[in-house]
Formats: structure tokens, C-alpha cells, sequence
């Protein structure tokens, strides 16, 4: 099986509004076209239901806190689909019992998803780790749709093992998964900042700032890249490329319209230096909310910077569906394996007219061929991320 690779892209001279820089009554009802045409992909978030590789880490195991969740997303799958089958007859009704009628329906919405979502903004990883001397180092991950406190403590225990580093997660609170697709595109099209979003970006913006840290990595899921871009955008805005510089960002699944990554300098060979040295998006190929995000919006030349993976299959949940697959563990949850079959795939190496400096795509394939030999070019060759597995630090 072959991995669909693209370069990180530089940017384009176009007079095509941007992503998100259109108007935004447009770009919401563009979105909600694509995300209907889309909308057979939707059973495919949970897909497939097996194997669990990660144990009581991946979001599908029968663990008791994965069925409560589970349960309590099947309550507000129904309770969602019978509010939205209901708007309709509210033309016939008056005014006010229309606006009690809504507000009634997310107090009600706000009361169960309380019991996913817990008190807490900020979890820390309870993996206990060697004393691998990343002390310097500052990883942060913020989740995407439909996870509560309970997925949350297990996707940053999960990427703890993995990596070997502590990770704190911001939580990005669910309203079940359909009012947060919703929410992914209200926040996508009208560059809405909700409240995880501020507290997420003054967390990031005071890690860059504190001299104890060289390096900070911030991790990104589905929803959580949509947060992450903005978040990413006020930073462009506030920070110079020094602080910027020690930034690093991977994003799984990600829902986003646009990531920036501006250029700060040239080189003496004429070569763009970006502003976040490494970005890199992985993605499966018939994930439902990836194909509405980075799918769709990395074929816009220049529009999504970093470098792509595309892993042919399903599945959107973080564990199960994607570090389970790219990054999997070794038996009875040890550290991530040296060998698996994702890395060991072949890359097809794809582009836009922008990709890799502005040259075209196939001379983009041609300069990895040359330099890594054709049977090599494998993900292990192109993914920084998989550098840092196991405690590792990727050579400059």
C-alpha cells in the first residue's frame, strides 16, 4: 500500500479569497454543501470498531469510562438529530416559544455533555516515564470532536507513551459530535474564538515566552486543529520569529480551512525559511471530518503549509484510528514499535502548483529520489514526528 505524500507548499500568487478570508455567510454555506456531500462518511468516525491495539488507551475498548462515553454520545446523537428534524415546524410557531423552545434544548444539551466534559481545562499525562532530559521541551495537545475528560486523559497518556515526554492537554469541551461539527464550521468561517480557544492561546503564548523551554510541540486533532489555526494566526500576529521559532506543530485528522505559515527570510540559495520550522498533517484517506478539512482544502495552491500524509483507510478517532496505525505500540502497551508497517510504506509523492518552493510536484519527487534513492523513499524518511519516538530528539 502506497502513502500519499505532499510537500509543505510555500505559497501562491492568486486573487482567489482565501479560505477564510472570504465572506463568511459564503464559506459557511460552501461548507455545509461539502459537508453534506460528505455526509456518507459519517458512520466511518468509529470505523473500524476493532482491533484495539492501544488496550483501555483506545476510545472503543469495552472499558467502563469508553461505554459511558459511548453511551452518553448515542443519548445526544438522537436528542441532536430530533432537535434539527424539528426546526422546520417552528415557522408555525410564535416567536417566544421558539426562543424557549431552543434555549430549553441546549440547557438540556449543556447538562448532559457535563458528564463527559468534567471541570477541568487543563489534564496532564499520568504515564510514569524514564528520565529521557526533556526538560527543555513543552508538548501540548488539544482534542477534537466529541471528546470528554475520560478521551482526553487517554489521548495524552497514549502520545506520552509514544513519544516519552509529558503532555498536557487542553480540553476543547464536546457538545456531542454533531453540534461540534457545527461548531467546527462556525468557527472555521467566522474565525470564532470560543472559550478554549482563548485560554488554549494564552497557555501556548506564555510556553513560547518562558525561557525554560527551547522547544514546544503542540499537537492538533480534528476540531483541535480548527483551534489551533486560529490560535496559529494570533500568534503570527504577536510573537517575532525568534519565540516562533520553537514552535513545532503536528495535527491528526485536521478539520481546518487554512494553515498559515508565513515566510521570514530567504536563504543565500534563494529558498523560503518559514516562521514554524516543522509542521507536519496526517490523515486517513476516508476519515469523514479530515475530508471536509485538509482533504478538500490542501489541493488550494499555497493555502496549506506542512507537509501531508494520507494514509488509505478510515477512522477518525486519534488512538484507535490513527496512532494505533502510524505510531503503534509495542506488546502490552511498551513503548511505540521501531518497526510497523505504516512507516515501512512507500510514499507517492503529490503536489499542487505551489508545492515544494514553487517547483513542480514532480521535480519535488525527483529532489527526495535523489537524495533519499528511489527505494527508500519511505514515511520513515520524510516524518520528523516519528523522530521523537520513544524519547528520541530528531537531528537538526
Amino acid at each position: 500500500m502506497v502513502v500519499m505524500f505532499m510537500p509543505s507548499q510555500v505559497g501562491a500568487t492568486t486573487t482567489t479569497p482565501l479560505p477564510y478570508t472570504a465572506n463568511p455567510l459564503k464559506l459557511l454555506v460552501y461548507d455545509a454543501v461539502l459537508c453534506l456531500s460528505c455526509i456518507r462518511y459519517l458512520p466511518d468516525i468509529l470505523m473500524p470498531l476493532r482491533p484495539c491495539y492501544s488496550g483501555k488507551l483506545d476510545e472503543l475498548y469495552p472499558s467502563r469510562g469508553n461505554l459511558t462515553a459511548l453511551t452518553i454520545h448515542g443519548v445526544l446523537i438522537v436528542y441532536q438529530i430530533a432537535f434539527i428534524l424539528s426546526l422546520p415546524a417552528l415557522f408555525f410557531l410564535p416567536i417566544y416559544v421558539c426562543i424557549l423552545y431552543i434555549a430549553s434544548v441546549f440547557i438540556l444539551n449543556n447538562k448532559i455533555c457535563a458528564f463527559l466534559n468534567g471541570r477541568h481545562r487543563f489534564l496532564v499525562s499520568h504515564v510514569p516515564l524514564p528520565n529521557y532530559g526533556h526538560e527543555s521541551e513543552h508538548w501540548i495537545f488539544i482534542n477534537g470532536v466529541g471528546v470528554g475528560q475520560h478521551w482526553l486523559q487517554s489521548n495524552i497518556d497514549r502520545l506520552s507513551l509514544t513519544f516519552g515526554r509529558k503532555i498536557t492537554g487542553v480540553h476543547n469541551d464536546t457538545a456531542g459530535i454533531i453540534f461540534d461539527v457545527i461548531q467546527c464550521l462556525i468557527q472555521r468561517c467566522f474565525c470564532y474564538a470560543t472559550e478554549d480557544v482563548r485560554d488554549a492561546y494564552v497557555f501556548v503564548k506564555e510556553a513560547i515566552l518562558n525561557t525554560k523551554y527551547k522547544k514546544i510541540v503542540l499537537i492538533l486533532h480534528s476540531q483541535g486543529a480548527v483551534e489551533g489555526g486560529l490560535i496559529l494566526d494570533w500568534l503570527f500576529d504577536t510573537l517575532d520569529e525568534k519565540a516562533l521559532g520553537k514552535l513545532e506543530i503536528y495535527t491528526f485528522g485536521n478539520a481546518a480551512n487554512h494553515w498559515n505559515n508565513p515566510i521570514r527570510r530567504y536563504t543565500k540559495q534563494d529558498q523560503p525559511e518559514k516562521c514554524i520550522p516543522h509542521i507536519e498533517h496526517y490523515v486517513n484517506s476516508e476519515d469523514f471530518v479530515a475530508m471536509w478539512g485538509v482533504l478538500n482544502f490542501m489541493k488550494i495552491p499555497g493555502r496549506y503549509l506542512g507537509d501531508v500524509f494520507i494514509r488509505q483507510g478510515a477512522g477518525h478517532l486519534l488512538n484507535q484510528h490513527y496512532l494505533d496505525t502510524m505510531f503503534p505500540l509495542d506488546h502490552d502497551q511498551k513503548p511505540m514499535l521501531e518497526e510497523n508497517g505504516f512507516l515501512e510504506q512507500n510514499i507517492k509523492v503529490i503536489g499542487c502548483e505551489s508545492t515544494f518552493y514553487n517547483t513542480d510536484f514532480k521535480m519535488a519527487a525527483k529532489t527526495l529520489r535523489d537524495n533519499i534513492g528511489e527505494s527508500a523513499l519511505k514515511i520513515r524518511n520524510c516524518s520528523r514526528l516519528w523522530r521523537y519516538r520513544n524519547g528520541r530528539t530528531p537531528d537538526r
